[in-house]
C-alpha cells in the first residue's frame, strides 16, 4: 500500500517552504499540482524532477479511482496547489476522503496557509475564529451574510480582487459600517500590505485604489452589548 503526502506550498515568497517538504516532493512517484505550469517553477526552483500530473476542481471527481488505484499499488504520491495548503478552499478534500475510506495512509505536512498571518496581522481576537472561505457568489449569498452578522468569533474570508468592493459593501449593509475589517493582500510578496479599519473606511480605501493579488478578510466578531439587570 502507498501514501498520500498533503504538501503545503508558498503563498508567495518561494522561500517559505520546509526542507521536509522539499525531500518529500523529490522523493514520491508523483506529484499531483493544480496547475502544473504554475508548479513547474516551484518545481524548477529547488530542481524537483518528479512527474506531475493535473489535479485540479475540473477533473478531481473523475481521476480520484485512477489515483487510488496507483496508491493502493504500492506508489507513493504528493498532493500540492497553486500556493499555500491543499483542501483549504482548493482541491484535495475528495481524494483524501477517499484515501481514509480505502484505509491509504495520508500525511499532511506542516506549512503556508494564507489565512494564519492576515489572522495575526489583523489585531483581532485569534483564540477563537471562523474561517468561511470564499462566500457563494450568487445563491445563498444573503442568507450566508445574516447568520455571519450575529457571529461573535472573529471571522476570516477569501476574496478575489475584482469581488473585494462588493464583499466589503455587503460587510456594511449586513455587518455594519463601523464592523472592524483587516484585509491582507499579497502576503509574504513585495507589495504586501494589510489595511485596517471599520468596513467603511476600507471600503473606501479600495474604492479609490482598486487591490491587485490574492486577498484575505479578517472581520471583527460581533460585540453584545447586553446590559445585566442587577437582583438586589
Amino acid at each position: 500500500m502507498g501514501k498520500l503526502y498533503i504538501v503545503p506550498t508558498p503563498i508567495g515568497n518561494l522561500e517559505d517552504i520546509t526542507y521536509r517538504a522539499i525531500t518529500v516532493l523529490k522523493a514520491v512517484d508523483l506529484i499531483l499540482a493544480e496547475d502544473t505550469r504554475t508548479s513547474g517553477k516551484l518545481l524548477k526552483h529547488y530542481q524537483i524532477t518528479t512527474n506531475m500530473q493535473s489535479h485540479h476542481m475540473h477533473n478531481e471527481h473523475k481521476t480520484v479511482t485512477h489515483i487510488i488505484r496507483r496508491l493502493k499499488n504500492g506508489e507513493t504520491i504528493a498532493l500540492i496547489s497553486d500556493a499555500g495548503t491543499p483542501a483549504i478552499s482548493d482541491p484535495g478534500f475528495l481524494l483524501t476522503r477517499a484515501c481514509v475510506e480505502n484505509n491509504i495512509e495520508v500525511n499532511c505536512l506542516p506549512g503556508a496557509t494564507a489565512f494564519v498571518p492576515a489572522l495575526v496581522n489583523s489585531g483581532f481576537p485569534n483564540d477563537k475564529f471562523v474561517f468561511e472561505g470564499f462566500l457563494p457568489v450568487k445563491k445563498g449569498r444573503q442568507t450566508r451574510l445574516k447568520i455571519l452578522a450575529e457571529e461573535t468569533r472573529t471571522i476570516i474570508f477569501y476574496e478575489s480582487p475584482h469581488k473585494l468592493i462588493k464583499t466589503l459593501s455587503h460587510f456594511c449593509d449586513y455587518f455594519g459600517e463601523e464592523r472592524p475589517v483587516s484585509v491582507s493582500r499579497e502576503l509574504t510578496k513585495l507589495y504586501e500590505e494589510t489595511i485596517r479599519g471599520s468596513a467603511k473606511t476600507v471600503l473606501e480605501h479600495y474604492a479609490n485604489k482598486p487591490p491587485k493579488g490574492e486577498i484575505v478578510i479578517v472581520v471583527g466578531g460581533k460585540i453584545n452589548n447586553k446590559k445585566t439587570v442587577s437582583t438586589n
